[in-house]
């Protein structure tokens, strides 16, 4: 496949290497990430890797993922070489050098990049240029982008179309966040709002799952985050489809395509229903009802999630068997709504949840599936400024466990912010037991439970406890 892409700028902007005419993807040989061990950029790490390119990285910490893509031949460092970037990728001229915006700006590399002529893109911008040559399928929402684009993605591969894809999370069945396919014109991207990325995406069809604010320390308020979607909505190919949860209030020239759970919409699903552990529901389709979809996750939120997956997959020619066949045999994806132990008494569940909606909709389902459980949730917030912008809605969400234990917050990319600490949620929150632990109090604690539901719930380095969490409940 050939890219070709030009930007258009000023003049006055040429000197620097972020503005050079953006060449042909297939005149460099080598390709240098700075962060490859995110899960959005080691999956365009595997991209080029697949294509033969020389592929490198730098990230801050080894992780699980980065102990992968070195066994796939990529070479991986972690500290900060500065000047001293590895010899494959000294030369400006064949080296594209893709970066995520989670790299702080006193990087070394990245200063050393910039100044000697390096073309240097985010990771969005590499996205974009990627899927222009494809019908991009693109997942957009404040929550379930990567459940939903993972599910899309098994269902079209289990199908006679087929498809490429660029996951945020590690998919059960694929056992990777990238997944390729040498016959389809398909790409599913998850169309990420963080950095308004999505914004260099023109998907030829979206699904929109929700436009709940979040990431206000960018966008700063929830009106100028919803006009992100809304400019988002407006760049699918009006010849494309938008599906969108019902009552999200965006416009666009491209068809849309509504659906809900228990309510009218254009799709729609009712009598969720649980039998022998496995997840039903009924649907209605513009096409008439399809009664009884297994679902291979449960939770509410995984069923609309389906049904997102059902109307696009509809629109794109897959008939309702094919469907079927692949919502049954999706496994999910790694920490969303993961089981770690399912036992009679006690059950673990790991997951990513990080916003008070999310929260809701985990708490909501491990209600539904087990009713009169105790449930015991351990949460890290992720950030200082989610932690303060939704402090309400975290603290009417946590309320409702049985149990809450708190991990210290997760600062990510900020500097604390005075006043807003773990202790402030703990202090709020009515739960009856309650108490703020360190990472390893807490595996000490709940490794003597023997029975009720934990949850490990938090999107920053909770998921290091989980292990060990898992472990001691199996020596019970």
């Amino acid at each position: 496949m050939m890219f070709m892409y030009t930007q258009q700028h000023p003049t006055h902007h040429n000197h620097h290497p972020s503005f050079l005419k953006m060449k042909d993807l297939n005149t460099y040989k080598n390709i240098y990430f700075l962060g490859i061990g995110g899960i959005g950029m080691s999956a365009l790490a595997r991209y080029f890797n697949e294509r033969k390119f020389t592929v490198g990285g730098y990230d801050k910490t080894p992780s699980p993922l980065t102990d992968e893509l070195e066994k796939e031949g990529i070479a991986i460092h972690f500290e900060d070489l500065g000047s001293n970037l590895p010899v494959d990728f000294k030369n400006a001229e064949d080296t594209l050098v893709i970066y995520t915006p989670a790299i702080p700006k006193s990087l070394g590399e990245l200063n050393f990049i910039r100044e000697n002529g390096f073309t240097l893109l985010k990771r969005a911008q590499v996205l974009g240029l990627i899927t222009q040559n494809s019908r991009g399928l693109g997942v957009a929402g404040t929550h379930g982008k990567t459940t939903t684009s993972t599910m899309l993605t098994h269902i079209l591969n289990e199908s006679h179309l087929k498809c490429s894809a660029f996951l945020g999370g590690i998919s059960a069945n694929f056992a990777s966040n990238f997944v390729s396919s040498t016959t389809s014109d398909l790409t599913v991207i998850e169309a990420d709002e963080f950095d308004r990325s999505f914004l260099q995406l023109h998907p030829y069809a979206s699904i929109i799952t929700s436009t709940d604010a979040d990431h206000l320390d960018i966008y700063g308020d929830a009106s100028l985050f919803l006009e992100g979607f809304q400019l988002y909505a407006q760049q699918i190919d009006e010849n494309g489809l938008i599906v969108m949860r019902k009552g999200l209030q965006l416009t666009s020239k491209t068809r849309i395509t509504t659906y809900a759970i228990n309510e009218e919409a254009d799709y729609s699903g009712s009598n969720l229903v649980i039998n022998n552990g496995r997840f039903y529901m009924d649907v209605q389709t513009p096409q008439g009802a399809w009664k009884n979809m297994e679902l291979g996750l449960p939770g509410i939120h995984n069923a609309e999630n389906a049904l997102a997956c059902i109307a696009l997959c509809t629109f794109l020619g897959l008939s309702e068997e094919e469907i079927r066949h692949g919502l049954q045999s999706f496994k999910g994806v790694k920490r969303r709504f993961e089981y770690q132990l399912r036992t009679e008494n006690l059950v673990y569940i790991d997951d990513y949840a990080h916003h008070p909606t999310e929260i809701k909709a985990l708490v909501d389902s491990v209600r539904l599936i087990y009713p009169g459980k105790k449930i015991t949730g351990i949460f890290q917030p992720h950030l200082f400024s989610r932690t303060r912008d939704f402090q309400e809605g975290f603290i009417n969400e946590l309320s409702r466990l049985d149990e809450l234990i708190l991990l210290p917050i997760y600062p990510a990319r900020e500097e604390p912010i005075p006043g807003v600490t773990s202790d402030m949620l703990l202090e709020k929150c009515t739960n009856k037991e309650k108490q703020l632990l360190s990472p390893d109090a807490v595996v000490e604690r709940v490794t003597k439970y023997t029975d009720g539901v934990i949850l490990t719930i938090g999107a920053g380095d909770i998921d290091r406890i989980v292990p060990k969490i898992k472990t001691g409940l199996i020596g019970l």
